[in-house]
């Protein structure tokens, strides 16, 4: 139960520290801050890994795999969305199609 408490804790300390700090990055940072969150999210997946290497209850599990999920979720659709962004820079060669 104590896990419990310390990592609800630690979620919503991130949430709101994470929404303070995103609600104050200027438009035009939006595309670097993607980048950052990508990674964040790859050590979020690094550390469900490890949470499900160890003895840990049914709960924990269940908030590690959510956990887990939307992580994944959000390193496909950011790197998706910055691979669709840096398409956006190259130059089209003649008569080449998409």
């Amino acid at each position: 139960m104590t896990n419990l408490l310390l990592m609800i804790g630690v979620f919503g300390f991130s949430f709101v520290v994470g929404y303070i700090l995103i609600s104050r990055i200027p438009t035009l940072l939006h595309t670097p801050l993607m980048s950052m969150t990508n990674a964040i999210s790859a050590v979020t997946i690094l550390g469900v890994l490890i949470l499900f290497s160890a003895e840990s209850t049914r709960t924990e599990q269940i908030i590690g795999s959510i956990a887990f999920i939307m992580a994944a979720f959000n390193l496909v659709g950011g790197f998706a969305i910055t691979d669709r962004m840096l398409r956006l820079f190259k130059k089209k060669e003649e008569g080449a199609q998409e």
